[in-house]
This record gives C-alpha cells, structure tokens and sequence, in this order.
C-alpha cells in the first residue's frame, strides 16, 4: 500500500492554477488508475487506486496548502506507513516550467505545503515529486504568481507535463525512488 498525496486548494477559483498542479497530476492518476469513486476522508478527498500490482491512495489534502501535512499524517497513521510508501507531488518555483524533479528526501525549498507536511512527519524522509512553474517575474508577488493560472502558451507543455508525472507516478510505485530519480531527474534541463 502506497499513498501518493496531491497538493493544492479547494475551490473552483483554484482551478487550473500553478499552485494546483499536483491535484491535476492525481485527476490523470485517478483517470487512469482509480478503482472507486472519490470519498472524502482524512481532511482530503480521496480515490483508490491500483497502479500495477500496488493498492495505492490517491489524497488531495482540502486543508489548503499550507496545512497539507494534517490530511497526510492521519492518512499515513491509518494504514499504518512507513515514509517510503509515501509521495508527495507539488509545485515548484526553482524549476523550469513543466520540468519533474524527483526527491528522496530534503527541505521544503520554500513550498509550504511540503514545508507542513515535514513539521507534522518530524522528517524530510518521503519521496517528492516537483513539478516546475518558473520563477516568479520581478513585477510580481509569489502568492500571486502561484496562485495565478498557467498562460495559453504554457498551457500544452503543461498537458504533457501532467501526462509525463503520471507515467512517473506509475513508475515510482512500482520501481521505487532511485529508479524514478534516474530515469526523469536527467531530464530536468530540457522539455519534457
């Protein structure tokens, strides 16, 4: 058993945002992969999930991103995981737009729903998936720039993005971390 965790905001004014990508990435898992209808449970919404031979929980924390960490420790509680059967996907503005950067562990670098979820597990021990959104421009604010909807000439490469975090996602719970890390993280400086 495996829970992969979604970041974002509930709210149809989150839709489509740069903050919301990692809800965007579980709709395609849930698409591809979902077993049942969605639920609400553990402060999130929540589909099951069979990715190969792995029983896996699709979360999307409704908490709102900077309380992510109190839909995934209780989730993570309940079926009784260890911090490797755990992935957590997000946004992340370090990174070129569309580009997937997988972690085994490490800091928030900034992101406040990874930075919640590392102070409620005590540890920075969990697998991450970041999806880049580009740095924020000079002329604007970061809460504004992530919380702002990708641009029409984005919108393809971030389709294909989405697509690519879901053949990743697949790939992560059945080949596990170092498999994922070097078969996308050497794709990080060029499109998806």
């Amino acid at each position: 058993m495996k829970i992969i965790a979604g970041l974002g905001n509930p709210g149809r004014k989150y839709n489509g945002t740069r903050h919301n990508i990692g809800w965007e990435v579980l709709a395609e898992l849930a698409r591809r992969h979902g077993t049942s209808k969605p639920k609400v449970r553990f402060r999130g919404e929540t589909v099951d999930a069979m990715i190969g031979t792995e029983s896996v929980l699709l979360l999307c924390p409704i908490t709102f991103m900077n309380a992510s960490g109190e839909s995934l420790l209780p989730a993570k509680n309940y079926y009784r995981l260890e911090n490797q059967d755990l992935l957590v996907i997000c946004d992340d503005l370090n990174l070129p737009v569309a580009k997937l950067r997988f972690r085994s562990q490490g800091s928030s670098g900034g992101q406040k729903g990874l930075q919640d979820i590392i102070k409620k597990l005590d540890t920075t021990e969990f697998s991450r998936l970041r999806i880049g959104i580009g740095e924020v421009p000079a002329e604007r604010n970061a809460a504004s720039y992530v919380l702002g909807k990708f641009p029409s000439e984005e919108q393809d490469l971030i389709q294909q993005a989405i697509h690519t975090a879901a053949d990743a996602v697949a790939d992560w719970t059945q080949h596990g971390i170092d498999f994922s890390m070097n078969n996308y993280n050497a794709h990080a400086n060029r499109a998806c």
